[in-house]
């Protein structure tokens, strides 16, 4: 099995991270976060594959272009980048040592922690007594 970058998915990713359009979420959340088969199907029905090829990192050359199968390393949910998908991706190439992948999806984890840290002090960590912000452990 052949897995590439899929570039335009990559930059696509980039663009939603620069725009704004991001959950910012914890590591073990991508099973409850990321798109029901149903709605990957709905999807694809109203904006086909090439669409939804934009929401997956990895491309695998051995599987026909238009089956979901020729898509790997999701990252989102069709609306936002989730930093949970992410970090769930980025974890999964690693393991199947997909370097391009990997590396690529450690840009985007970089992007989504920067926001993290900008994000509005509703979003952020509370700070603890000592003034310091709590920080959840990876």
């Amino acid at each position: 099995m052949t897995v590439m970058l899929n570039r335009q998915a990559y930059e696509h990713a980039k663009q939603l991270i620069h725009d704004g359009r991001i959950v910012l979420d914890e590591r073990d959340a991508w099973s409850e976060h990321r798109p029901s088969a149903e709605q990957e199907n709905a999807f694809i029905h109203l904006h086909g594959f090439a669409e939804y090829g934009k929401w997956h990192l990895g491309l695998d050359d051995e599987k026909p272009a238009g089956t979901k199968g020729h898509y790997e390393f999701p990252y989102g949910d069709f609306k936002n980048v989730h930093r949970c998908g992410v970090l769930s991706a980025e974890s999964r190439a690693g393991q199947y040592r997909h370097h391009d992948i990997e590396n690529a999806l450690a840009h985007l984890h970089g992007m989504l922690d920067a926001q993290k840290n900008v994000a509005p002090a509703s979003k952020r960590s509370r700070p603890t007594s000592a003034g310091r912000a709590t920080r959840g452990v990876r």
